[in-house]
């Protein structure tokens, strides 16, 4: 069985040899190697089973360190760094020396973050370098938010698992591409559009497509093993009840208005009227709603703004095409 710790000075130390530590974030939990470690970060990606040419986050200690790890940092990436780090932001930027091609899934451009957790920022801090990390579980599936979650989706495969309780905002980091004269929004997550462009005086655009890689662009992503159907939010309850007759074990989020209704469903999550709560407890209520027994999944996107962006993001590549 993996070790499962809280000790810092064990987990720095299975990075320095080689090896691969998930480590808790404020997002969710990453599987974390060595940054400037070839071999390791390909171990990621086998672990994962992760395409190679999709980049990893390089994980660091503090927006002090970003020098050290691009070419050249911007006034608006700085900017950014300042205002938002420790925190749910990723900024994209020309690679640096120290991180190797492998990192970047063969990219010139690097994508980096300072996480805004205790436990991740003391182990950056003991470790002494970055961390590239990605979620914690098997490509295209749901990411993970707790310790337990890791063991479920990894087993072995990952050398020992640093426990620092449920993740307190439940999405993946907002990524933003500064490489250019004009930023944009390349995944929508834990900063939102809002706050960035209050801090930056205009408007942010979030394009479908990009030139620039980053994570959770697959068309099919943050996917639970039951399909998943999204209806308009006033038919949410007609479609779940459709299906089960049909003969599906239909897995329902409901949204307000109709939580608390008596619904014709295998099983029922009534999903919370503060975006920040459905978004710390998304990912989990899909991995509940699997471990229930359900074969669809049928939901409804919230309002495409603050967070609600990022949950309609995770919800619409959960729908995605999966791979034949």
């Amino acid at each position: 069985m993996t070790t499962r710790t809280t000790d810092i000075a064990a987990a720095a130390g299975v990075l320095r040899a080689g090896g691969l530590v998930a480590l808790p974030t404020e997002t969710v939990y990453g599987l974390g190697a060595d940054a400037e470690n070839a071999d390791a970060v390909n171990r990621i990606f086998e672990v994962k089973g992760r395409p190679s040419s999709h980049p990893l986050i390089v994980h660091i200690g503090g927006a002090e360190q970003l020098d050290d790890w691009v070419e050249e940092v911007s006034p608006t990436a700085r900017l950014l760094a300042e205002r938002f780090w420790p925190g749910p932001l990723t900024l994209v930027l020309r690679r640096g020396r120290r991180v190797p091609l492998e990192a970047t899934g063969g990219l010139e451009t690097v994508a980096v973050r300072v996480p805004d957790h205790p436990v991740a920022l003391e182990l950056l801090a003991a470790f002494g370098g970055g961390v590239t990390a990605p979620s914690a579980n098997r490509f295209g599936s749901v990411s993970p938010t707790t310790a337990d979650h890791v063991g479920a989706e990894l087993g072995e495969a990952v050398d020992l698992v640093l426990d620092g309780g449920p993740c307190q905002v439940g999405v993946e980091s907002t990524i933003v591409d500064v490489t250019g004269d004009v930023p944009s929004i390349l995944r929508p997550g834990g900063v939102t559009r809002e706050d960035l462009e209050a801090v930056l005086g205009f408007p942010l655009a979030v394009p479908s497509t990009s030139q620039v890689r980053v994570p959770g662009q697959h068309p099919s992503h943050y996917a639970p093993r039951a399909r998943v159907v999204l209806v308009e939010p006033e038919t949410v309850v007609a479609e779940a009840e459709r299906a089960q007759e049909q003969g599906h074990r239909v897995g329902l989020l409901l949204p307000r208005p109709f939580d608390g209704a008596d619904v014709k469903a295998h099983a029922v999550v009534e999903v919370p009227g503060s975006p920040a709560a459905y978004a710390r407890g998304l990912y989990g209520f899909l991995r509940e709603l699997d471990d229930r027994g359900c074969d669809l999944i049928v939901a409804s996107l919230p309002a495409e703004e603050g967070l609600g962006l990022a949950i309609a993001n995770r919800l619409r590549r959960a729908a995605g095409p999966r791979p034949s």
